[in-house]
């Protein structure tokens, strides 16, 4: 039964696509005023296990993917004190630093599964940091509604080729997508994992995913991104708060065809 349905999933993206455009490269934002916008952005560090990207979504929580948080030598979650967010880091310098007080991982997410779709599905988690960044400079980012498939959106993260200072592709775009998973024509590599994927609303970027994999679609390389409706409100009601700062937050949802994972 999976497999047929997994097959109606492939049918319906084939179907829905977007005709292919050439996405532009990721730039490297090494002045303060190309920065500027994206001091939300960090590079999420993990003791002696390399680094991912996340996003502040206020001032105590980050959002990033899941597999970030787990030792891919051990299978194991990386302890939270192992975790540093380092927010608008540029040129070896970040605008803040901040420790980690608990990681929040949505609840169907299982690192161990075979079924790495799956995984996309639910690659999302909260690290909620031990202290506030409360800095003029550093907006968190607000939500967006699903982009439709066609649709241009950025992306902003830390990799092995800019592990000191943020990149932009500024144009890549929505290639298919289903309730759970956004196929992207964006560039990912080691490092990228847990970007934002952002769509411009009058002028004003807002997170409208997060990078989880790279993968091969249709003969093209590919980033898959997970969707933020129903993922994101479990992993909200799992968290537990009570201090209002989800008050904000805008309801979201997310796609995908015959996937090939590729390494990170």
């Amino acid at each position: 039964m999976r497999k047929f349905l997994l097959l109606l999933l492939v049918l319906w993206l084939t179907s829905e696509q977007a005709p292919a455009k050439e996405a532009s490269a990721p730039v490297g934002l090494s002045t303060a005023d190309a920065a500027r916008a994206w001091e939300a952005v960090g590079r999420v560090d993990l003791k002696g296990t390399g680094f991912c990207t996340g996003a502040l979504i206020s001032e105590n929580l980050v959002l990033t993917a899941a597999h970030c948080l787990f030792d891919k030598r051990t299978g194991q979650r990386i302890p939270v004190g192992d975790i540093e967010f380092q927010a608008g880091l540029r040129n070896g310098r970040a605008a803040a630093e901040r420790g980690a007080r608990q990681v929040v991982l949505h609840p169907d997410y299982d690192y161990n599964t075979a079924d790495r779709l799956d995984r996309v599905a639910s690659d999302i988690a909260l690290i909620e940091l031990d202290q506030p960044i409360r800095n003029s400079r550093i907006k968190p980012f607000e939500w967006a509604r699903r982009p439709q498939i066609g649709q241009e959106v950025q992306v902003v993260s830390y990799s092995k080729d800019h592990a000191q200072e943020p990149a932009l592709q500024e144009t890549c775009e929505v290639l298919g997508r289903n309730p759970d998973v956004l196929v992207l024509s964006c560039e990912v590599t080691f490092g990228a994992s847990g970007s934002p994927i952002f769509v411009i609303e009058n002028g004003v970027p807002r997170i409208a995913s997060v990078v989880s994999a790279k993968a091969e679609w249709n003969q093209r390389d590919v980033s898959l991104g997970t969707s933020l409706g129903r993922p994101l409100e479990d992993l909200i009601a799992r968290l537990q708060t009570n201090d209002g700062v989800f008050r904000r937050i805008q309801t979201v949802s997310s796609g995908n065809s015959s996937i090939r994972f590729l390494k990170p």
